[in-house]
């Protein structure tokens, strides 16, 4: 008989990116991974309500009469997949009912998912000590078998682990690794497309951070802030030019599917996966699916 394998998914309670959050569910399960999820206060988390439907992305979107025409929303927002594995995510138990972060154990899992998103509310995520002491500890300590336990990280769930401190050498965890994450080109280009949105919305949605007086530009973006925690700025690896596909991958129209992974980028260094943004999120889940089922133990 087969052991269960566990993945944890840590959850701000809002603002979370859907697709990254429901597909990676979705694919994990369909593999027979069971998938648990954490809150900071034990309810139910929710995810960012515009990735969700785009309303108020475009800069017309707050005339009357225009609304309903998206354009950027559309391009920016969840598309179809996402949204339906979301709304199927609604009625998991484990998602409705979520641990706390303060109780949380690497021992009782196998691995562990971290999802991204943008918008103010994952702040408290990336900036809780709770779960970058988890997250260090997921990458410090053994399992039984003396094998560490397998992490995967998209989009800002890579900045969570960029902050995690080892308790080995005082480091990042991602210090000596190979990453990737949201590259500033991408994260840059949705700041600007969607700045003059609809009406008293916050032009910086799609900054997480902003720079503050005296820093150079994007010194607080993603890319920038990963780049800083790594041994080697080489070791952030984005889309080399010469890639097969490289356009497709980079250029931000384009999202993988169950049975399309050529918009996907994904790196695997060892036990550690990572990927940029929600249009990787089909190939991150089926690569991190798959890195998991060579830990399995058998049992019985």
């Amino acid at each position: 008989m087969s052991e269960i394998l566990r993945v944890l998914m840590p959850l701000p309670a809002q603002d979370f990116d859907p697709t990254e959050v429901a597909i990676s569910w979705q694919v994990l399960t369909e593999q027979g991974i069971k998938v648990e999820f954490a809150s900071p206060d034990g309810r139910r988390a929710h995810a960012d309500a515009l990735m969700l439907s785009g309303a108020g992305l475009d800069p017309w979107s707050g005339l009357p009469g225009l609304a309903s025409w998206s354009v950027l929303g559309r391009l920016l927002r969840a598309h179809a997949d996402a949204v339906a594995a979301y709304r199927r995510l609604e009625t998991d138990t484990a998602f409705l009912h979520p641990h706390t972060w303060a109780g949380l154990r690497p021992q009782d899992y196998h691995g562990l998912l971290l999802p991204g998103g943008h918008a103010a509310g994952m702040r408290p995520y990336l900036e809780s000590p709770r779960l970058q002491s988890l997250v260090a500890d997921f990458f410090d300590q053994r399992d039984a078998r003396g094998r560490h336990r397998p992490v995967a990280a998209i989009c800002h769930g890579v900045v969570l682990a960029a902050r995690a401190r080892s308790s080995v050498h005082g480091q990042s965890v991602l210090y000596g690794r190979r990453t990737t994450a949201l590259p500033w080109a991408m994260e840059r280009s949705a700041w600007y497309l969607t700045r003059y949105g609809a009406k008293g919305r916050d032009p910086d949605y799609y900054r997480t951070y902003r720079e503050q007086p005296g820093e150079p530009s994007a010194y607080r973006s993603v890319e920038s802030e990963v780049r800083r925690a790594l041994a080697h700025s080489d070791d952030f690896v984005d889309v080399p030019g010469r890639t097969p596909a490289a356009w497709v991958k980079t250029c931000g129209l384009f999202r993988d599917r169950s049975d399309n992974a050529a918009p996907a980028w994904v790196v695997r260094d060892g036990d550690y996966v990572s990927a940029r943004w929600p249009g990787d999120a089909h190939t991150f889940a089926s690569t991190f699916a798959a890195l998991l089922s060579t830990w399995k133990d058998e049992v019985g």
